[in-house]
């Protein structure tokens, strides 16, 4: 049987033994220009086991997730060790997990905890006014607290005042649209893509000055498509009230747990710093660098995390319908995702050199000017299977990677690029890292949520129309 004893032991074998003179090469990273189609197979193969077991073998993947996901992520890096040699599958299996995935899920995890402990008290009935009040502030807040933290301080509060009724899906599949993904369009603050734009330069309020109404218009249409389906639901249902549960009548609307209000605000003030705040590196593990910023921040967040846990009520959770399921879900299959995006990463940063060429092409028009169109729906299609960062940090770079000329004579081309890193990234559950939480959460509390093929549709259905007409509005 395949153990997970087994398949460290696996990792270690074929990871480890030449760590001891890896010190040797200069960056032994991945070659992306000379790779093939045939390496982004173990990712197509995660994607497809998060799509298709839990309808066919539900049994089967709710038992052994984590260890199929971790399987496909071996499925990329044996055969990297054996065709590139030991150093570079341990390098990239390195970078990916200390560099990205292990400050990935601290961030997670620091806001699920924290997010977790507000409840919003009282009785708050899902009425499609009640209910696109919720989407609309979650969509403010999300540019200003993070997409994660907008979803996972909001959705449980939608997910109660809807739990009387029948028809569920489309408010939660709304909410990942606009709460965990387009209302983070407008600050670094936002979402992950931004927050490395103002890292290479651009302006704290330059997304704001040429994204809002860009937003605005998005996030209206979708409000509106909302309330009309959530108002012919509702009535569709008999417009239905919620049990009266003992003692509630004199629980007044309020918030419990409110101490998690201000260590929300800590968590922010930690990732902002992390970037603002430069003090090296202080640890290099087979070429990976770990910075004494991120470090700290990582540190930090988990501090936050645990005074979150001492500080609020275990029934205050009870009552919020907090477990760690979701949590649990996420951190195993993007260990997977993580290791198996590595070779598509990979080819999509070697540009014009590796095997999607002609994608990288289509960016430029026969003038050699930026075609922004092709700018927002590579960046947006790409970012909603890929990680939504590096696919901004790519096409930054294809349009020059120059800050002032970004946001000066070439800013429709950063608006286009930063309109489809954050957008796009509601295509998909992976597209974005609140989606899969988001509809986690959901399921736990027995929201019969859209398979992966199923929310695409819903997706493609009702997004990819909108994004078309902000393409022949903004973009052409």
């Amino acid at each position: 049987m395949f153990t997970r004893w087994s398949l460290l032991a696996t990792l270690a074998c074929v990871l480890l033994p030449t760590a001891a003179f890896a010190a040797g090469a200069d960056h032994p990273s991945l070659p992306g220009a000379v790779l093939s189609g045939f390496w982004v197979i173990p990712f197509v193969c995660m994607l497809l086991s998060i799509a298709i077991m839990p309808l066919v073998l539900p049994q089967l993947w709710h038992h052994h997730f984590g260890k199929i996901s971790l399987g496909w992520g071996l499925a990329f890096l044996i055969p990297c060790a054996m065709v590139y040699g030991s150093n570079v599958a341990l390098y990239e299996f390195l970078h990916a997990m200390l560099g990205e995935y292990v400050p990935f899920i601290v961030l997670l995890f620091a806001l699920f905890t924290v997010a977790g402990g507000v409840r919003l008290k009282g009785s708050l009935v899902g009425t499609p006014v009640v209910n696109t009040a919720i989407l609309a502030l979650g969509t403010v807040l999300a540019s200003w607290m993070g997409t994660t933290g907008a979803a996972m301080l909001l959705i449980r509060p939608l997910l109660r005042a809807n739990a009387h009724r029948k028809y569920r899906v489309h408010s939660v599949v709304f909410f990942i649209f606009l709460v965990a993904n387009i209302g983070g369009s407008l600050t670094p603050l936002g979402d992950p893509p931004l927050f490395l734009g103002y890292l290479k330069g651009v302006s704290f309020f330059w997304t704001a000055q040429h994204l809002f109404l860009k937003t605005l218009l998005l996030s209206l249409a979708l409000l509106a498509i909302f309330f009309i389906a959530d108002t012919v639901l509702y009535k569709k249902e008999g417009s239905p009230l919620p049990p009266m549960k003992e003692g509630e009548s004199n629980e007044k609307l309020g918030l419990d747990g409110k101490v998690n209000l201000i260590l929300l605000l800590g968590v922010i003030i930690a990732v902002l710093g992390s970037g603002m705040v430069k003090l090296g590196d202080v640890i290099t593990i087979h070429h990976v660098s770990i910075t004494g910023e991120n470090l700290l921040r990582d540190i930090i967040l988990l501090i936050i995390a645990a005074f979150s846990l001492k500080l609020t009520s275990h029934r205050c959770r009870e009552l919020n319908g907090f477990s760690w399921a979701p949590i649990e879900e996420v951190a195993k299959l993007f260990i997977g995702i993580f290791l198996t995006m590595i070779p598509a990463i990979a080819i999509l940063r070697a540009g014009t050199d590796g095997a999607l060429a002609s994608l990288i092409h289509m960016v430029t028009g026969p003038d050699g000017q930026p075609v922004n169109a092709m700018y927002f729906w590579l960046t947006g299609m790409l970012s909603s299977f890929l990680d939504n960062a590096p696919t901004y940090v790519v096409f930054f770079n294809t349009a020059g990677g120059d800050a002032a000329t970004l946001m000066g004579p070439l800013g429709d081309t950063l608006a286009a690029i930063s309109a489809g890193a954050v957008f796009m990234g509601a295509n998909s559950y992976i597209g974005n890292a609140p989606n899969f939480m988001v509809r986690s959460i959901a399921e736990e509390q027995g929201v019969a949520m859209p398979s992966f093929f199923g929310y695409l549709l819903w997706s493609f259905g009702i997004l990819v129309p909108l994004f078309a007409i902000l393409t022949m509005i903004f973009f052409l």
